[in-house]
This record gives structure tokens, C-alpha cells and sequence, in this order.
């Protein structure tokens, strides 16, 4: 068809390319991700059809998908049986949170830290083992065939957040998102799609984006992933797994319910479905809820880090894979790894057999409480939901800004929060909040100045 025949034409999108730039695909690629940083495709904008947009090229059909896929694999665009291809919402949003030096001057309210007054028992542990006479053991590589003991303790703590398992299924990483990096590059190949929630934790998009898994987000109802739609997922867009955070879901601050576990559990069976179930946030509750994988012990890889629930610092994380996976895992964090930290892996273990982790836990969920209280008298007006031993809250916004609006406001005025733009999935459209952390602000103090400001400028929306 000639071009001219489109000038009266409404498509969203237009490129001008030049055909002796080869391959063509690569090339119209590059102009579709440069009018999209440009900001020339706005976030959530449909694209036009492929065959549409062929004809107006004058290129195969082929090109067209090529430079799409090339798009959708940098988490640029993304596609839905039956609805089209779209913008992503997340396309420009900035997924990593942590920064490489602390903003000087801003009150931290962004990160998802513990309280920073809950430490003795780890440094009193720590001591007594720096104090023996073979210390040196605890600086060398450690190998997973001599760390049965270690395991066990591993199976102790998996046990305390409702997950029975045994000391053969255990495996080690360093931290939550070094098993997650680890679980997606073994179970998926660049190009397969895993299920998410709309919004979702920005480490595993980073992975997903760094190994080119597409994410494929799964519709919710009361911020909870909907077991119909998870369905519809497996039956419609090709997934291979889901990856759920059922507790303290993050950003959202929401659990899963009991049912639903079960549900999803069941479909998981049925369709033949991983499932990486996220449990770091999981005995911060003091009355933990069964594990997914309690349900389904043969699909779900589920991540226990130690990051939340003891330390930052703790780069630890036991994992409880099903025997299928089991291998693959293995393999893929010896390549990220080779091994994990002896000294680190010893101290976790002796503070879970010597039960310092109750302390630990219990010590961090009181410091919590009280943060929270704080957050609940300042923010009294507003919809900040969320549980009194959760790290987090997600702050719903008054009036009609956004939660990237908000967030460049509040740091303007001194303190750091997280949009929903951060966390959003694809053509999902990000919800006006923003995460607020309760517990990475280094003192009561600090915290209250913070509540202050956000709910100065919370009034001045209404």
C-alpha cells in the first residue's frame, strides 16, 4: 500500500526509518525505543497493529514482529492476546532502588530496611565466633557437602514460618535476590514469560529484564492475584510460572489469603506451573500463615532471605526446591556464586539452632509496632495501608497527582518514597501511590519528621 494513502490516517505512531540501515528490524527497533525515552510514546499508548504498520512501511510482516520482540524482551512494550501491543507503564520508571551512596539530606523513608536497634544477638554471636581458635575457617570457600548442620538449622527456620520441608531440599544464596536471579535463569529461557502481580517486587524485574523473561502481569482483586486469572493466564499467554510475594506483598503491604493459597496452589498443579513464593517478609507476622508451597510442595521454590527478618547485612537466603528443580537451581548458583559466605552462613545458623532468633524476630516486630504507630497517628487521615509489623505501607494519594509526582514532590522537600510507577508491570496501569518505609529512617525521631512533612503535603492535595 503507499504511504501517501496513510497521511490522513490516525495511527499512534508514524517512524520514519531509513531502509538502508540493516537489518531493518534492529532499526526500527532503535527508533521505537528512542520515541519512547523521548517521551514522543507516552507510557500506555497502544501501538498499531503489526500489519497495519507493515503497510504503511512497505515491510514484511516479519520485520515488524522482529523489531517489536527486540522491544518487549528490554521490557519497552507489552503484548496481550486479544487487547494489542502497548507501551509499558514501568518502560522509563527506574526499578532500582538502591542507590549506590545514600542521598545526603533526605530523610529515608524509600528502602525496605528492618529498624537498625535489633542487631545484639547477631554481634554477640559474631563475637564469640571470631573468638575461636580455628577463626580462620570462616574466611575460606564453603562447601555445600559440609554444611548438613547448616541446612537443618535452615529446615528450623522454614518450620517456624509454617513450611515443612526437608534438609535434602535446602539450598543456599546470597540473599532473596540472588535465589530469585538464580531460580528464573535455571527454570526459563530468554523469550518465556512468567506470571507477576500488577505491581511487583523491582528486583525481580531487574533480573527478569537482565535474563530477557518477559513478565506477564495477572490481574488482582483486593491487591491479592486473582486465582481466575492466573488461569486464564496458563490457558492464554504462555507462561511457564508465577512468582508471588504472599506475605507483606511488596509494594502493597497486602497477604494472600488462605483460600486463594490454595487456589492458586491447585491451578499451579493442574497447568504444571512453578511458582517462586517470595517469603522474606514472612515472619515478620507473628502468626505466620501456611506457605503456598505447603499446598503445591512439588511446584513451588520457595525463598526464605534473612535480609528482613535479621539483617540487611545477612546476605543469606535458603531456599526449599522441589526435587525437580533441584538441580538446575544448583547449578545456576554455582555459576552466580560458586559458594556462599562461611562466615555468614555459620552465623545464621548458630543464632536459629541457639533460638537468638526469636529474640532477633521478636526484638525487630516491637520496634516495628511502634514506628507504625507513629505512621497510623500522623497519617490518620489518609489511606495508608498496611500491618503493624510490616516494614512497609502503601499510601494512597489524595486529589489527582501521581505517585511519580508525589514521589519528585516529597523529595523536594526532603524525604525519599517510592512511586507505583516503580513497581508496575507492563501495560498494568500504576496505581496514585507510594511505598513509604516505616523502618529505614534511623530513629523514632527522624521517622516523625518525615510523617510530618508527607502529611503537609498529603493536606495540601485535598
Amino acid at each position: 500500500m503507499p504511504i501517501n494513502s496513510f497521511e490522513n490516517y490516525p495511527m499512534t505512531w508514524k517512524p520514519s526509518i531509513e531502509k538502508t540501515d540493516k537489518p531493518i528490524y534492529q532499526a526500527l527497533a532503535g527508533q521505537l525505543e528512542q520515541d519512547i525515552l523521548n517521551g514522543v510514546l507516552l507510557p500506555g499508548t497502544k501501538l498499531p497493529p503489526q500489519r497495519e504498520l507493515a503497510d504503511y512501511l512497505d515491510l514484511n510482516l516479519s520485520t515488524i514482529s522482529k523489531a517489536f520482540k527486540v522491544c518487549e524482551l528490554k521490557g519497552l512494550l507489552s503484548a496481550t492476546v486479544g487487547s494489542g501491543t502497548f507501551v509499558s507503564y514501568d518502560a522509563l520508571s527506574n526499578a532500582y532502588l538502591l542507590e549506590d551512596t545514600k542521598p545526603k539530606h533526605l530523610i529515608e523513608m524509600g528502602a525496605t530496611l528492618p529498624d537498625n536497634a535489633s542487631f545484639e544477638p547477631l554481634m554477640l554471636q559474631l563475637k564469640s565466633m571470631l573468638q575461636e581458635t580455628d577463626y580462620e575457617k570462616w574466611f575460606g570457600y564453603g562447601r555445600g557437602g559440609e554444611s548438613h548442620w547448616q541446612r537443618d538449622a535452615a529446615v528450623k527456620l522454614i518450620r517456624r514460618g509454617g513450611l515443612e520441608t526437608t534438609a535434602d531440599h535446602i539450598l543456599f544464596a546470597n540473599g532473596g535476590q540472588n535465589a530469585i536471579a538464580a531460580a528464573l535463569a535455571s527454570l526459563c529461557k530468554p523469550g518465556e514469560r512468567i506470571g507477576v502481580d500488577q505491581h511487583t517486587y523491582p528486583g525481580l524485574k531487574t533480573a527478569a529484564a537482565m535474563l530477557s523473561v518477559q513478565l506477564v502481569p495477572i490481574k488482582t482483586e483486593n491487591y491479592e492475584m486473582s486465582p481466575a486469572s492466573f488461569e486464564y493466564a496458563c490457558k492464554n499467554d504462555n507462561i511457564k510460572g508465577i512468582y508471588l510475594i504472599p506475605d507483606y506483598h511488596n509494594p502493597t503491604a497486602s497477604f494472600m489469603s488462605v483460600e486463594n493459597r490454595k487456589m492458586i496452589a491447585a491451578i499451579a498443579k493442574k497447568y504444571n506451573q512453578f511458582i517462586i513464593e517470595d517469603a522474606s517478609y514472612h515472619l515478620l507476622n507473628k502468626d505466620p500463615l501456611p506457605a503456598v508451597a505447603s499446598f503445591a510442595p512439588e511446584q513451588v521454590i520457595y525463598i526464605a532471605s534473612l535480609s528482613k527478618i535479621f539483617a540487611p547485612g545477612l546476605r543469606l537466603a535458603y531456599a526449599a526446591v522441589p526435587r525437580q528443580f533441584k538441580e538446575p537451581i544448583s547449578k545456576a548458583l554455582y555459576n552466580l556464586n560458586v559458594s556462599v559466605s562461611p562466615l555468614l552462613a555459620e552465623l545464621a545458623a548458630r543464632t536459629i539452632v541457639s533460638n537468638q532468633f526469636e529474640v532477633l524476630i521478636e526484638s525487630h516486630q516491637q520496634q516495628t509496632i511502634l514506628r507504625n504507630q507513629l505512621v497510623n497517628r500522623n497519617l490518620a487521615d489518609f489511606t495508608c495501608l498496611g500491618a503493624e509489623t510490616g516494614i512497609f505501607r502503601w499510601l494512597l494519594l489524595p486529589g489527582k497527582i501521581t505517585g511519580a509526582e508525589f514521589e519528585a514532590l516529597a523529595k523536594q522537600q526532603g524525604v525519599q518514597v517510592f512511586a507505583a510507577e516503580r513497581f508496575v508491570v507492563g501495560n498494568s496501569c500504576p496505581e496514585r501511590a507510594v511505598r513509604v518505609s516505616v523502618c529505614a529512617a534511623e530513629t523514632l525521631e527522624e521517622l516523625e519528621r518525615g510523617l510530618i512533612i508527607l502529611k503537609r503535603l498529603l493536606t495540601g492535595l485535598t
